[in-house]
Order: structure tokens, then sequence, then C-alpha cells
């Protein structure tokens, strides 16, 4: 009588578990789907301008630092995108031309 006892406790403690881990089993899913969503419309649509090839495209052609005294170090900041549907690859160092007395 003493087993049956036993057995009849342990199966009670067990029954509870069974719920919780669908429960959090099932929370767990939903979790993963809503990021999974969330992470698609996120991302921005991309339209590109050439089809066919990459093509570089930058925010600016040229940039007028004025006078800069000898020895003053300047910076200046492109932002560089591949408006192309294809990979943009950089084969070559990029050129650069400084003009000077324009």
């Amino acid at each position: 009588m003493n087993n049956n006892k036993r057995q009849a406790a342990a199966s009670q403690r067990l029954m509870p578990r069974g719920p919780l881990l669908l429960t959090l089993g099932g929370l767990l899913l939903v979790a993963i789907a809503a990021v999974a969503v969330w992470r698609n419309a996120a991302a921005p649509a991309f339209t590109p301008e050439i089809t066919g090839a990459a093509k570089i495209k930058t925010d600016r052609d040229t940039v007028d630092l004025g006078n800069v005294p000898l020895g003053q170090t300047v910076q200046v900041k492109f932002e560089v995108s591949n408006v192309g549907d294809r990979q943009l690859r950089f084969t070559d160092v990029p050129y650069i031309e400084v003009v000077a007395g324009c």
C-alpha cells in the first residue's frame, strides 16, 4: 500500500509539468515567429536604378574645403552606395583627385 501512495504522490507532482512545458513551448514558438516577422518587416525594399550590373553612387561629386593652411588636417565623409542589382567589387585602389588653384 505504501508503494501505491508513493506512485500517486509522484504522479501528482509530474502532472502540472506537462501543461507548463506545453505553454512555455508555445510561447517560445510565438516569440520566434514574431522575431522572424519583425526582421522581414524592418528590411527596406530596394529597387535598383541599374539592372544587370553594379553601379556606384556617392552622395556628392565634389567638396570645396576653401583655403586650408599647410599642415592642417581636414576630413570629408562620403556616403557610397551600390544602386545596381549586382555585387559591387573594388578591384583597384580608389582614385581621388586633388585639384589645386580652383
